[in-house]
């Protein structure tokens, strides 16, 4: 089929924000194992100077190029004025600022393009292990160029997630389940169920929007989803950007995690 004003207006914002999270990447990298200055944000949760920087790049480049977005980021202040675009960049300059901070590789710059609550096009950048996932709706989802897909009916499933949930589990599937050590950034995690080095994961309660929208298509695209408690797909970009608890995967073991995590929200 040959391609609509629709098709080429999506495949311009992907090469968007490739281009623009490759070069958050860069900026990124100037302060990795450099120890850049922290500030914890409401006590618990560090940000640092990297994460401030690599927002301003991306907020200045991305709206410059899409004034008419919205504009939801991990590290910008909120306001309501978002909620009148139809289309939103949902951001997260980099996911997973502990494992940055660290000197841990397992780090993203995560970018969604958001239209009437679904993510359309995403892209996570990870540098310091030189991968780029991307995706769009309808075209797919790679890893440095190379299609993804998830792993089909796995016998014993690699499942990552919390132990609180994950020790949730029926005692059948707790017999085949192989648990995946801890996945510092949660878009990553969900990526690898995308490549197949995962085969679900639980998210516990209190992620937000930026951690999920880009990772969220990527898998989409790979043949899975990510699930509320009651089996349903997210809505991004709405007022609250706050999650529950969530379960993400394939096929069957996702119905059976839904099941898992639809019980301990009970």
């Amino acid at each position: 089929m040959p391609a609509t004003d629709a098709d080429t207006r999506l495949d311009d914002d992907l090469d968007l924000i490739r281009v623009a999270a490759e070069e958050a990447g860069r900026i990124a990298m100037g302060y990795y194992g450099r120890d850049p200055q922290v500030w914890m944000k409401a006590g618990v949760s560090p940000v640092s100077e990297a994460d401030y920087a690599v927002d301003k790049f991306l907020k200045e480049t991305l709206r410059k190029a899409r004034p008419d977005y919205g504009w939801l980021s991990e590290e910008t202040v909120d306001t309501p004025e978002r909620l009148s675009a139809r289309r939103t960049f949902v951001v997260d300059p980099i996911d997973g600022t502990r494992a940055f901070l660290e000197r841990q590789d397992v780090w993203c710059v995560s970018i969604a393009v958001v239209d009437a609550g679904r993510p359309l096009a995403g892209v996570l950048d990870c540098p310091a292990r030189k991968e780029v996932f991307a995706a769009r709706a309808g075209g797919g989802a790679t890893l440095d160029g190379a299609r993804l897909t998830v792993r089909q009916r796995p016998e014993e499933p690699r499942i990552a997630g919390p132990k609180a949930l994950l020790d949730q589990m029926p005692a059948d599937m707790q017999q085949r389940v192989n648990r995946h050590r801890y996945v510092p950034s949660l878009a990553y995690r969900i990526a690898m169920i995308a490549d197949g080095r995962l085969d679900g994961t639980f998210v516990k309660a209190n992620s937000h929007d930026w951690d999920l929208a880009a990772a969220d298509l990527i898998l989409a695209e790979a043949g899975g989803a990510v699930c509320d408690t009651a089996g349903r797909s997210l809505h991004y970009a709405g007022p609250d950007p706050r999650r529950g608890v969530l379960a993400a995967g394939s096929g069957a073991l996702l119905e059976r995690m839904v099941a898992v995590v639809a019980a301990a929200a009970t």
